[in-house]
């Protein structure tokens, strides 16, 4: 068959049943369905402000505004409009003012919002997107990270074209081990520093120098951290000279905001980021962990002193790892995100390492995946957060300190009436590997029956140090409402059961989760619902790798659907963006070193025994799994004569959702090509 460019995508629905019902999800539906992505509560905790995203039918884009809510859900509104991009609120310490950064006049800008007349101003007018706003203690500054550009590397001095000539574009050149990134595309030239800016407008000043990167292109992300005296910046960084080789090593920094040197508070091989100072100004809480160079490795929650002494983990009695620490007003309770079993929580650390799980059910951005929600926290130690569960798209929810959980908002109440989603069923079993126990859910189709036969779709999580859960996923629910049971798990290797189950797959993946995945399709036939002549298998990034490995193990499946999976582990170490990561942690050193090592994890190695219809589908600018990765699975696959079909999907990076219409594509293009090779029920 013919390679397939997105236009063509659609020809493959034509082999889908025509059962459609308009109480079931449609593909359009995408277009429909709103995301909460951020919280912030305002610090009395009366307030929430938050970033709403929403899809244009017409422009094809995914947009966001920022809107409020009470605490109590009412006085609902917006306080943005338009088709910009809103993002990244922030309250000023006093609640008067709101920070964010919008797109409303092209260049994202900083803008300050006055909430007792709604005066909105611009206080920057940059030439490069800011990132982390922080607002200093006495609300008179606001800190923020942003590229410094350079001139790009050029070799030699070509002459000038003459007057009026039309040339062609210079070539480019590089130096650096990284020079694409998923979903960045080429990255400018240049490095990333500290800026402040005074709060009511005025030209912003570095603060850091050199040729490093600092906070969010140089660690894990964030927002600086300001000391309670309004002296300094706690921030991660990467300042070594071999940093582009150690994709993980972050320090954190205090950096004087007056001048003077900046001072290293932590000094190991390992990620330290995150960093949350004190209310008192005494000690420093972040996030990081010691490089082992394993796989999976728990990031944990750290003190130590404001001068970098007396480092301890706090999070020792926790076997996850943690995110985004948040210090209570009086300083005794630091808030943590975590994954537990499937779940996205916050808890509630004592000093003395002692926790309770103060809210649940976090999540966002329409997928099973963890570790997408946010929360923030008030002086009065309300949390307000991002939810999702698997009948709720996306939505806030507040909890008081005198009272549970509550959500606030109804965004996509309007969308769903009137429709039905299929049944979330949590589901364990043992694996046939070792009898260890595995979880996973089922999405039944709407108006299920459970004396009929259904199709099976089981489809698997990437990372692959990552975990599914109870939440709300389009994809799957688009699965269930074209008439399929999915059953989506949780194999050795996922996130969220401990590091020792995570690290199960350390230097053996794919491996030995073929057996958890087989041993759940298993678990599911035995329910007696499941048509064991239809059973499909789809994945996508290590997903997709893992499809490759089930169907390069078994022929047990009608067709599969790889997206943008990695095949050959060598050439992957070697052309994906994260290269450094590849051969540091996950496989134990160079591939010319390892040779056999790389070669037999390598989907190229199972291959010859696939006998399954399989289609491939990958965005052609994803540079985490490379086009090339693809193209060398369907011509490994043509080649034996076996059924398959390239997708090739203009524009794209890693996760095909960049354009709504993609990513409604995909799922067009799934159902089209399960429903070609699906079997007569009876």
């Amino acid at each position: 068959m013919r390679t397939l460019h997105v236009g063509v995508l659609f020809a493959l629905v034509t082999a889908a049943p025509a059962t459609a019902q308009t109480d079931r999800l449609q593909p359009m539906d995408v277009f429909n369905l709103e995301y909460v992505a951020q919280t912030a509560i305002s610090p009395d905790g009366q307030w929430v402000a938050y970033v709403r995203q929403f899809f244009d039918v017409m422009t094809d884009r995914r947009y966001s505004n920022l809107w409020l809510v009470r605490s109590d859900g009412t006085d609902h509104r917006p306080l943005t409009t338009g088709k910009v991009n809103d993002a990244g609120a922030a309250w000023s310490p006093d609640g008067k003012r709101l920070a964010y950064v919008s797109t409303k006049d092209g260049m994202p800008q900083i803008f300050v919002r006055w909430m007792d007349n709604g005066q909105t101003y611009p206080i920057t007018q940059l030439q490069e997107p800011p990132s982390g706003l922080a607002w200093s203690p006495d609300g008179s500054q606001l800190a923020f990270f942003k590229l410094v550009p350079e001139a790009p590397l050029v070799i030699g001095q070509q002459p000038p074209p003459p007057p009026g000539a039309q040339w062609a574009p210079p070539a480019k050149y590089t130096d650096k081990l990284v020079f694409r990134f998923d979903g960045v595309g080429e990255i400018p030239p240049g490095y990333t520093h500290l800026f402040v800016v005074p709060s009511e407008g005025g030209t912003p000043r570095q603060l850091t120098a050199g040729n490093f990167h600092h906070g969010a292109a140089g660690s894990g992300g964030g927002s600086p951290a300001w000391t309670p005296d309004g002296q300094a910046l706690i921030i991660p960084a990467r300042r070594t000279a071999d940093a582009e080789l150690k994709m993980l090593e972050t320090e954190l920094f205090e950096v004087p905001v007056r001048g003077g040197g900046i001072k290293q508070l932590t000094d190991r091989f390992g990620p330290d980021g995150e960093p949350a100072v004190s209310p008192d100004g005494k000690t420093i809480a972040y996030t990081g962990f010691d490089d082992r160079k394993q796989g999976y490795q728990n990031q944990l929650l750290y003190l130590m002193n404001r001068d970098g002494s007396g480092k301890r983990v706090l999070s020792g009695k926790l076997d996850q790892g943690v995110s985004g620490p948040v210090w209570s007003a009086d300083g005794k309770t630091i808030y943590v995100g975590f994954d537990e079993k499937g779940n996205s929580k916050v808890a509630a650390f004592a000093l003395d390492g002692s926790y309770k799980v103060v809210a649940r059910d976090l999540g966002s951005q329409g997928t099973a995946y963890g570790g997408v929600g946010s929360f923030s926290v008030a002086r009065d130690g309300s949390i307000a957060l991002t939810m999702s569960t698997p009948g709720v798209p996306s939505d806030v929810a507040v909890v008081r300190p005198t009272t549970p959980q509550r959500t606030v908002t109804a965004i996509n109440a309007d969308m769903l009436a009137g429709k039905r989603l299929g049944e979330v069923e949590e589901i364990w079993w043992n694996s046939s590997k070792d009898q260890r126990r595995i979880q996973g859910w089922i999405v039944k189709p709407p108006n299920f029956d459970p004396s009929r036969k259904y199709p099976l779709i089981l489809e698997i999580h990437g990372g692959p140090f990552a975990n599914y859960g109870d939440r709300f996923d389009i994809e799957k629910q688009l699965m269930a409402a074209d008439g399929s049971v999915v059953l989506y798990a949780n194999p050795r290797g996922s996130t969220s059961y401990g590091e020792e189950f995570g690290n199960l797959i350390h230097h053996a993946y794919p491996g030995d989760d073929f057996y958890d995945l087989n041993s759940g399709v298993d678990a599911v036939v035995a329910r007696g619902y499941v048509d064991e002549r239809n059973l499909f298998v789809t994945g996508g990034s290590g997903g997709g790798v893992l499809t490759a490995w089930m169907i390069g193990r078994t022929n047990r499946f009608r067709a599969a659907l790889a997206f943008y999976p990695v095949i050959n582990w060598y050439s992957f170490a070697l052309t994906a963006d994260m290269s450094a990561m590849a051969v540091n942690n996950w496989f134990p050193g160079m591939p010319w070193d390892n040779v056999q090592h790389y070669e037999s994890r390598s989907l190229l190695s199972v291959v010859k025994n696939v006998k399954t219809p399989t289609l491939i589908m990958t965005g052609e600018e994803d540079f985490r799994t490379p086009m090339s990765e693809s193209e060398q699975y369907y011509k490994a696959l043509k080649l034996q004569g076996v059924e398959s079909v390239l997708v090739r999907v203009p524009g794209e990076a890693h996760g095909i959702w960049g354009r709504p219409s993609h990513g409604m594509g995909k799922m067009t293009t799934l159902t089209g090509w399960f429903a070609k090779h699906r079997t007569q029920t009876p």
